[in-house]
């Protein structure tokens, strides 16, 4: 039996006991279950989040097991498009002056 049926089984126990709820420990009774009842839906929609989330963050751990198969499976020879020489002249940039002093 889940959280929801139990609380609805104590208010079908109160429901079915007649109580007044005039008196206070009868409101107090009352005013549990009622509480109940709220604790017991968020549970549930907490629930189903989370059931959402863990699909979502397996299907992630799938998605990103694929990449590594995909990344870790090439040779080193897969990367010769790739010139290092290319990469040399940072320094190349920084000796020219791009100030706006030609604009006045």
């Amino acid at each position: 039996m889940k959280t929801p049926e139990k609380v609805a089984y104590i208010k079908g126990l109160m429901d079915g006991m007649a109580l007044d709820t005039t008196k206070n420990e009868n409101k107090i009774l009352a005013e549990v279950v009622s509480v109940l009842e709220e604790l017991a839906a968020a549970n549930c929609a907490l629930t189903e989040e989370n059931i959402k989330l863990r699909d979502y963050i397996e299907e992630i751990d799938e998605d990103l097991g694929a990449l590594e198969e995909f990344c870790y499976d090439l040779d080193d020879d897969d990367f010769d498009y790739i010139d290092d020489d290319d990469y040399d002249d940072e320094d190349e940039y920084e000796d020219e002056d791009y100030s706006d002093e030609d604009d006045e």
